[in-house]
């Protein structure tokens, strides 16, 4: 019998057998009366009963009772059951065994809450792995690689490590920067587009909300071919228009990329070569590819649907329960011809090269030789002197030198240097906009530079 696997990721469960997709869902649940169903069915109803619906249980798995009032007799673990059976019974007909890809927000009590879940409703699970590996199938030689997929409220960003075969290196979890996020700013921006246009409010009922949410996708696709998206409701008899620019849907979405364009920074290193690796999902956003490849650098590399699944799935076929009892996989062999990046001609981000450090009223500028931040003055380099008193200072914290035409960060201290509120990993390419920290509270200071053409 064969074997199929899944892709827990709650904007839309996928499984997968080897030739196609059998199933691909949203992590949506709505409780009427004693009835419970998930999925499709629950998403095309999350605007017309919003109290009914639940859309958090993949993110927050656990069996404590939810605070619903309306679901107070269930727990996540319950919904998770629920769309777990439904999947299974509806496709799964003659399968002797599930490979599961789980996301990098999953803990080990969530995955042994998964599997658990899994034995009880008969679902032969035989091997997880984590969704960065399973979806990583190649090499990408000369380069490091991020794989960046995006679920319902959250981005996962997992750093992948190329000895010989792909590992995780490190994970980073971008909170509130997933999918229900962006439909929230796209849809007030698309209902304000035809209130200023038509005099038509879609967000006045709930039939023409759900509207939206249900058109949404296709909008989107637009948004990412044309300059301009031209938008239909039908609603009482009547046909409402309006048109809004795709430039606007990408402003809606900016504080969205650029958190996740920020985190993303943070797990690179001066000199790497980005290999940025996003998922289908991450691809259908209209203008998040473009500020990647803008603010990080690289090259950006699309997956196709169901990739993570099939990953897994080619690579973990045969697997079986060893008698220890599962564990995460972290590491996999490659099976798709490696890809090389060209070094020296790697794409640099667009922003601009800081040329000034700007603490307090005082600028430093920024040269050949270090300009160090730290509690104590040694013999190299200019020096910052910072309160020696204050938590989580070195004495030499960290350094910023202009290497190459580039602004490089490199972190010296046992406690890190945080870029944009994120921590960085030995050293990092700095932009003009960009703020550091060192300390906790700590110290702050901006990246600025000089205009001058103007004096």
């Amino acid at each position: 019998m064969p074997r199929l696997a899944a892709h827990i990721n709650d904007a839309g469960i996928t499984l997968l057998n080897g030739e196609k997709i059998l199933y691909r869902e949203p992590g949506f649940a709505v409780l009427d009366d004693d009835r419970l169903t998930t999925g499709n069915e629950a998403f095309a109803r999350a605007r017309i009963n919003p109290r009914r619906i639940q859309h958090r249980y993949w993110s927050n798995l656990a069996t404590e009772s939810l605070a619903d009032q309306r679901f107070h007799h269930l727990s996540a673990a319950d919904l998770v059951s629920r769309q777990l059976e439904q999947m299974w019974r509806k496709e799964a007909h003659n399968s002797d065994g599930l490979i599961v890809a789980v996301p990098s927000y999953m803990q080990s009590a969530n995955l042994g809450l998964l599997l658990g879940i899994a034995g009880e409703i008969q679902i032969p699970i035989v091997a997880l792995v984590d969704a960065g590996v399973a979806a990583t199938r190649r090499e990408y030689q000369n380069a490091v690689p991020v794989h960046v997929d995006m679920s319902l409220h959250a981005t996962s960003l997992t750093r992948l490590a190329q000895p010989g075969q792909v590992q995780i290196e490190r994970t980073q979890v971008v909170e509130s920067g997933g999918v229900y996020a962006l439909y929230e700013a796209w849809i007030d921006a698309i209902a304000e587009v035809f209130v200023q246009q038509s005099r038509f409010d879609p967000l006045h009922t709930a039939d023409t909300e759900q509207m939206l949410l249900n058109r949404l996708g296709g909008w989107l696709s637009e948004a990412s071919s044309q300059e301009q998206v031209e938008l239909q409701i039908e609603y009482a008899g009547r046909s409402h228009q309006a048109a809004i620019e795709s430039l606007a849907l990408i402003a809606a979405a900016a504080p969205v990329y650029q958190d996740i364009a920020s985190n993303l920074r943070a797990l690179y290193r001066a000199e790497d070569t980005p290999a940025i690796q996003i998922s289908d999902r991450v691809a259908r956003m209209p203008g998040l590819a473009d500020m990647l490849k803008a603010r990080v650098g690289g090259e950006i590399f699309v997956l196709e649907p169901g990739a993570t699944a099939r990953g897994a799935l080619s690579r973990c076929r045969n697997a079986g329960i060893p008698e220890g009892g599962l564990s995460l996989i972290r590491q996999l062999p490659w099976d798709q011809s490696a890809i090389a990046l060209q070094v020296e001609g790697h794409k640099q981000p667009d922003s601009g090269v800081p040329t000034h450090l700007l603490f307090g009223s005082t600028a430093y500028e920024i040269g050949n030789s270090p300009l160090v931040m730290g509690s104590q003055e040694g013999e190299i380099g200019r020096f910052i002197a910072l309160a020696a008193d204050m938590p989580g200072l070195s004495r030499r914290h960290c350094s910023l030198t202009r290497i190459n035409g580039q602004c490089v960060l490199e972190d010296h201290s046992r406690y890190g240097t945080f870029l944009n509120g994120h921590s960085i990993s030995g050293t990092s390419v700095l932009q003009v906009g960009d703020s550091l920290r060192v300390g906790s509270p700590g110290y702050e200071f901006q990246l600025i530079t000089t205009d001058e053409s103007h004096g």
